[in-house]
């Protein structure tokens, strides 16, 4: 009984490592901008937020997709679209 009490223990610490080794890992930026990007398209209510995505008759959305209308939604479909500022506005929020 003992020996997987201690064994818990030794779980639970590193564990507890590993936790605070994460938190303390900075994220990449290139994955910060994969995640900004993803975040936009999910959260455009359409078919054809960015050119490369499919519209509902399967073909490319293209010129028919937000990214290439002006007004409306702008969502982020390329790396180039991603500021630095969108980068460390994302590693705040992280921090919280």
């Amino acid at each position: 009984m003992r020996k997987i009490g201690s064994n818990f223990v030794a779980v639970l610490a590193l564990f507890c490592a590993f936790s605070v080794f994460a938190k303390d890992t900075t994220i990449p930026d290139s994955a910060i901008v994969r995640l900004l990007i993803q975040e936009s398209i999910a959260s455009y209510p359409g078919n054809c937020p960015c050119p490369y995505n499919s519209a509902s008759n399967g073909s490319r959305c293209g010129k028919r997709s937000a990214y290439n209308r002006a007004g409306g939604y702008a969502p982020l479909c390329f790396k180039e679209d991603v500021s630095k500022d969108m980068i460390e506005e994302y590693r705040a929020r992280l921090k919280g």
